[in-house]
């Protein structure tokens, strides 16, 4: 039996490691091949930052699903202090009697053999499996080999082929940049977004594919529409584009569901409800998208509030939900209904009125059906008057129709 052995940090576990695995299987075509994520690398200490080892586990785990065959192994994670090669082998001896196992190594590691802890026992309880064609680095690869082959009887396999430059540590700086995700698998990278490690921000282009799966088709215009006018507003009132986009993205995630189906998402996180909730079910949709975005994306507090109030809005809203709420409702796609021009003025020149002329337009829209209007908004309405009323402002005019045809 023939073991391929692969360990590292795995920090994040990239596809230049799967790409190696798998090139290193082709070749020598093992029996079994293991990722170990290492507990405490020894060469050198784990960069502040670095997830528990559990997400780097999940991380690992989720990496080995892109090579076929491919195991992870805790026997690093499960011991204490630090991952050295030479227990690993003893400990995958121990399981395996009798078993060829080979360890795969970078070049870097392969040229320092000698520094690690006991070399005699990893060169005498593995062989070893290297690229040999790394750029530039031919000819000491070449003389390793011999060294290493002569002082300790060394079995070397030299694989053919170029391997992925990338680095964890370079995908690491991309990450908080919304880059970086070409060189992560689908599942690693939804992992990272959704607990938000190395400080990642989602690529747009991916939240907006995600995103978009939950939504009915006619709804992805007004969603796109949403987010073109929330950057906008963003640029107009100095607020972070980015953000704005991103709660805009995904502030109709749950739309589309039914009242039990919003009903079960209330329950699953413990979203408190009663008898007015259930009346207006379409509300519900804030409060369990944001819920829904936070689990799904991670989505940090500040966008998650935007989310939660896009539709009724509240008292002493923050400058990033008053866009999200005026996005929502003059994006370019909406129509049929008064008041929308005055709206779509007074945003990009006053923000605090153009959120009461919203609120008193929905309010006067909900009042016109003989429905009871939501606290929220009557209370936000009150709250905006009251601090127009307080810089001097006036409201901007508006006369409420007898029926309004608008829908939000």
């Amino acid at each position: 039996m023939r073991i391929l052995l692969y360990g590292g940090s795995f920090n994040p576990p990239h596809l230049g490691h799967i790409r190696s695995v798998q090139t290193a299987a082709a070749a020598l075509k093992p029996d079994k091949i293991y990722l170990i994520p290492a507990s405490f690398p020894p060469h050198k200490p784990l960069p502040a930052g670095t997830p528990a080892q559990l997400h780097r586990l999940a991380m690992t785990r989720l990496a080995a699903e892109d090579a076929p065959g491919c195991e992870v192994s805790t026997v690093e994670l499960d011991r204490q202090g630090p991952s050295y090669t030479s227990d690993t082998l003893r400990e995958m001896k121990r399981q395996y009697p009798g078993a060829e196992l080979v360890f795969l190594m970078g070049t870097d590691m392969f040229l320092s053999l000698e520094t690690w802890h006991e070399p005699e026992v990893i060169l005498s309880d593995a062989s070893l499996a290297v690229f040999a064609r790394e750029t530039g680095r031919e000819e000491e690869i070449r003389a390793q080999t011999a060294h290493l082959r002569e002082k300790y009887g060394a079995r070397v396999y030299l694989l053919e082929g170029q391997p992925v430059t990338v680095s964890s540590t370079q995908i690491r700086a991309l990450l908080p940049r919304r880059r970086g995700r070409e060189w992560l698998s689908d599942g690693v990278y939804g992992h990272i977004i959704r607990y938000r490690l190395y400080g990642a921000r989602p690529e747009f282009d991916w939240l907006r594919e995600k995103a978009y799966a939950y939504l009915k088709p006619k709804r992805v215009a007004h969603v796109q529409g949403t987010e073109a006018e929330a950057r906008k507003l963003a640029a107009r009132w100095g607020e972070d584009e980015a953000d704005a986009a991103e709660a805009a993205i995904v502030h109709d995630i749950t739309k589309k569901l039914t009242l039990p189906e919003q009903l079960h998402l209330c329950d699953k996180y413990d979203i408190m409800t009663d008898e007015r909730d259930i009346a207006n079910d379409k509300l519900l949709h804030a409060r369990t998208g944001a819920a829904f975005a936070a689990e799904l994306f991670g989505i940090p507090e500040h966008i998650y509030q935007a989310v939660r109030w896009h539709t009724t809005g509240r008292p002493g809203m923050t400058r990033l939900e008053k866009i999200i709420y005026l996005a929502d409702y003059i994006e370019p796609n909406r129509s049929g209904f008064s008041g929308l021009e005055e709206l779509r003025k007074a945003a990009y020149e006053d923000l605090d009125a153009a959120m009461e002329l919203g609120l008193r337009m929905s309010l006067d829209d909900i009042r016109s059906r003989g429905e009871e209007p939501f606290e929220d908004t009557v209370k936000a309405q009150a709250w905006f008057l009251e601090r127009l009323k307080e810089r001097g402002v006036r409201p901007v005019p508006w006369a409420a129709p007898e029926q309004e045809t608008g829908e939000r």
